[in-house]
């Protein structure tokens, strides 16, 4: 019997498979050792596998596809309402396989080794401005209780971290200036970190041409334009600039009914991550609107007059996330429209 189609439940040590025949009927459904995969996989006729799309879901793609094979990603959310009764990993391996012959099903692109690069560059980075924030809150909240306030700002905490290294010790008791100290040098430490990381991101983004036509648009700097290129590729696996936008979590929810158009909150449903990037961009954006109106375009004037900072940064980003989509695309450069 010819395999058409096989649905592969991932995992560390132990995988599922289960494959079917034209007709719909199983020809397997069992389990494999890691080392077993790939020689399972080889010794089939090339056919359609469908995959969780998981932390190792793009490595064993990319393999896959070496094979000869068709692979395609689905997000784990959109496999769950194909699972009948019960958790398990035959179950599983089931629900996969008949999610991926759906013709509404969306996928997800599979990322190359040089994608995954960047990404794991930018969590790391992410993990350390974290980890700077934890510290200098927790400065804040020591030095709160001696009566010392450190200003807003991350500058500002580090700053003060700084001086304290220099010498400028505050009044407070001896065993308390020794455990100050250590926390400045993390912070400090911290800081210069992040600073490589942006220098890095910024080194791998003058490679890349996506990267550098993204960084045209208004509101998008290197470490944006780096994560969104690593994550969303070239775009073509969303039909327009508003499934982008979707896909990031940026439109509104629909609880449409009845004829009556009702629209609530943005869904946060997408890339938290690409997200928060864009919506920080945008508040940046916003500020400068302040210092220099004349530069901005009359949609962002008008909109920052008539809405809250908030609501306005959010559809800002909703707007440039389709812009983004029009960019990497059409593979030109950002041209404002003429005021």
């Amino acid at each position: 019997m010819q395999v058409t189609t096989v649905g592969l439940d991932l995992a560390k040590n132990i995988f599922q498979v289960h494959g079917i025949t034209t007709d719909g009927a199983v020809a397997f459904n069992k389990s494999l050792r890691r080392a077993q995969l790939l020689q399972f996989f080889e010794n089939l006729e090339p056919c359609l596998i469908g995959m969780e799309a998981c932390g190792s879901g793009h490595h064993w793609a990319r393999q896959f596809q070496k094979l000869g094979h068709e692979v395609r990603l689905m997000p784990a959310m959109y496999v769950k309402a194909y699972v009948k009764r019960g958790k398990s990993d035959a179950i599983d391996a089931e629900a996969i396989c008949e999610a991926v012959t759906r013709p509404t099903m969306r996928f997800v692109a599979i990322k190359t080794e040089e994608q995954q690069g960047v990404l794991f560059l930018h969590r790391a980075r992410d993990l350390v401005v974290r980890q700077r924030t934890q510290l200098s809150n927790m400065l804040r909240g020591l030095l709160g209780e001696f009566g010392i306030v450190i200003a807003q700002g991350i500058g500002s905490a580090v700053k003060f971290a700084k001086a304290v290294l220099d010498g400028d010790l505050p009044s407070i008791p001896e065993v308390a200036i020794d455990v100050l100290k250590n926390l400045c040098s993390q912070m400090v430490a911290l800081h210069l970190r992040i600073l490589w990381y942006d220098k890095r991101i910024l080194l791998e983004g003058r490679r890349d041409p996506k990267v550098m036509l993204l960084r045209t648009i208004p509101g998008v700097g290197p470490v944006t334009a780096s994560a969104i290129v690593a994550t969303a590729g070239d775009g073509h696996q969303f039909r327009n600039g508003r499934e982008f936008a979707a896909w990031l979590g940026l439109t509104p929810i629909n609880r449409s009914s009845g004829g009556k158009e009702r629209l609530g909150r943005i869904s946060k449903m997408g890339d938290r991550y690409l997200r928060r990037l864009l919506v920080t961009g945008m508040t940046a954006r916003l500020n400068q609107m302040k210092a220099n109106p004349d530069r901005v375009d009359p949609w962002a004037m008008s909109l920052r007059e008539r809405k809250s900072p908030r609501v306005a940064t959010v559809a800002m980003a909703n707007k440039t996330a389709r812009i983004i989509w029009a960019v990497l695309t059409r593979n030109e450069r950002y041209r404002p429209h003429a005021a």
